[in-house]
């Protein structure tokens, strides 16, 4: 387990070191710069702050800075606000982690109860029915979910903020419309794995000893045929919690979504590289995790 852990730990280095040379080249392949779309700012007082962040240096003392930087943890300053990229994910990642954790909340309850369901159901009517809804619920993007929650919820019926944070009302619409898009995956993975884990001899086993069907299901496996699901929840889960951008601008929440698409906008490398390495980073620990709970979900896959 200790090698296989130090094995994980070390690619997840090398992964997170090739998404910021990337994310590093690409930025700076792309023309213009952070400091060339102001018409309104002279020439001199545009070379004076490119000189001030070392734009001026050739690219390779700048990517040298900047992983030399990245390898110490300071993730850079940005270079549009007077704030640090480690700072800013700290004031504003929280806001996307409860976002993010309430949306999968969302998506794994509904889901799995969607795709036990159907494969307890199935080829039956019920089976269709949710499979259907899951159908759905996939085919609709975030950014038909989002203004049909809030005409709904908010605009027709008044029960619920149709944006903003302000309150724990405030964060339903959000965590609902991010949640509901993974419920259709969620639904569909469960259902397979759950067909295949009833297929299992030690399903016929339970069966045999004359245990009701609903035991069966819940208790014997589920634990099983929710293993696929688990598998997609890794990098669901770092993609929710990072900040879905599309769901924090249509509810124009601050969370760290809503600073990195301006950051686009504004060309401020620093911020774009830093949280490039942040949601990198989050995505190998967070599948490093998956893998770590297959033993304790199916102990057939643990290693000796």
């Amino acid at each position: 387990m200790i090698r296989f852990l130090l094995g994980r730990l070390a690619s997840s280095l090398v992964v997170i070191f090739v998404v910021a040379t990337a994310s590093f080249l690409l930025l700076h392949a792309a023309p213009g710069g952070p400091f060339a779309t102001d018409a309104r700012r002279s020439a001199a007082v545009q070379h004076a702050m490119e000189a001030r962040y070392g734009l001026h240096d050739s690219l390779w003392r700048q990517y040298v800075r900047e992983i030399g930087s990245l390898a110490t943890g300071d993730l850079g300053h940005s270079m549009k606000k007077d704030v640090s990229v480690n700072q800013l994910i700290a004031e504003h990642g929280p806001t996307s982690a409860v976002v993010g954790l309430l949306g999968l909340s969302t998506a794994v309850v509904f889901g799995v109860l969607m795709g036990v369901t159907a494969a307890w159901r199935k080829h039956t009517w019920v089976d269709y029915l949710l499979m259907t809804i899951a159908l759905v619920g996939i085919s609709i993007p975030s950014f038909v979910m989002g203004p049909l929650l809030i005409a709904a919820f908010a605009i027709q019926l008044g029960w619920l903020p149709p944006a903003r944070i302000d309150g724990l009302t405030s964060y339903v619409l959000p965590a609902l419309a991010l949640g509901l898009i993974y419920v259709g995956s969620v639904a569909r993975l469960a259902r397979g794995g759950m067909l295949d884990a009833l297929g299992q001899d030690f399903v016929r086993t339970a069966r045999a000893k004359g245990l009701p069907e609903r035991t069966v299901v819940w208790k014997h496996a589920l634990r099983l045929g929710i293993t696929p699901v688990v598998t997609y929840l890794g990098p669901a889960t770092a993609t929710m919690i990072s900040g879905s951008f599309v769901i924090e601008k249509i509810f124009q929440i601050p969370g760290l979504g809503t600073y990195f698409v301006n950051s686009i906008t504004d060309r401020d490398y620093p911020v774009l590289t830093g949280v490039f390495v942040f949601y990198a980073t989050m995505l190998v620990l967070l599948n490093l995790v998956v893998d770590l709970a297959y033993g304790v979900i199916d102990p057939r896959t643990r290693r000796r």
